[in-house]
């Protein structure tokens, strides 16, 4: 049989691929994640965060140099953590790459429960010479609207970067690597704020705030979302959308619902 991932096919016995966003989508709403996943409605698409994804590049750049050497970061020297090597793994490559996470050496773990092959691709992963363990690790961009101070993941919204974490451990785990509970957000925060000159005779530099957050992961939730996931797979009809979600409200009220 062929790979079971795109719309839903109850005949197909191959172990149905989700990636970590079509998670994220059901916790978001149970009825936009049927739409997609088995009526096969695709949602309106969103423009690319490019200058986000180019920090992530040029992070990842930066912690390959010394992942070859096996040293750690000098900004993570700097900040205490001397302990942390970018982690070299003969497949970490592949770990990254979120397309088609479903293939051979890609990071997934089916859950034989519900025949689910979830996973998706992490940004890095630090080892810890101190207790010989993983640490997933997450990089983030933004630019505070206000100088607030430094970021942090109180924020609401925020929580989706929390499961992200939870369910690139949870993988790991399931995997056999020995994966740490603390990981760890590495936040690029554009500064607009301090006082310094943008705009250089051939270029410009934009400044970034740096911010290491701690988080310790909880994937007790995974489990359970994935049964009902398993579940909502399996409905005849589609379940109602949730009191917050924007596209229900926006259905309703154009009376398409």
């Amino acid at each position: 049989m062929p790979r079971h991932r795109g719309i839903f096919n109850r005949e197909n016995p191959e172990p149905y691929e989700l990636s970590r966003s079509r998670i994220e989508n059901f916790v978001r709403c149970k009825s936009c994640f049927y739409m997609e996943q088995v009526e096969g409605i695709k949602f309106p698409s969103i423009p690319g965060f490019n200058i986000n994804e180019a920090t992530d590049v040029l992070l990842k750049r930066d912690f390959d140099k010394y992942r070859k050497v096996k040293e750690p970061h000098p900004y993570l020297v700097h900040s205490g953590y001397d302990f942390l090597i970018p982690y070299e793994h003969e497949h970490f490559e592949k770990w990254t790459q979120s397309m088609h996470f479903g293939a051979q050496d890609r990071l997934h773990y089916v859950d034989i429960g519900t025949n689910l092959k979830v996973g998706g691709g992490l940004d890095d992963v630090w080892f810890n010479i101190n207790t010989n363990r993983l640490h997933v690790v997450d990089y983030k961009s933004t630019s505070q609207k206000s100088d607030k101070g430094p970021i942090t993941l109180d924020d609401w919204w925020k929580a989706s970067y929390k499961r992200q974490m939870d369910l690139y451990v949870w993988v790991l785990e399931k995997k056999g690597y020995p994966v740490d509970g603390t990981g760890y957000f590495l936040y690029c925060d554009a500064d607009r704020f301090e006082e310094y000159n943008f705009l250089q005779k051939n270029n410009a530099e934009m400044r970034f705030k740096i911010n290491l957050i701690e988080y310790e992961v909880n994937h007790s939730w995974i489990q359970p979302v994935l049964e009902e996931i398993n579940q909502t797979l399996q409905l005849s009809e589609r379940p109602k959308h949730n009191d917050f979600c924007e596209y229900g409200k926006f259905l309703k009220d154009s009376s398409f619902q």
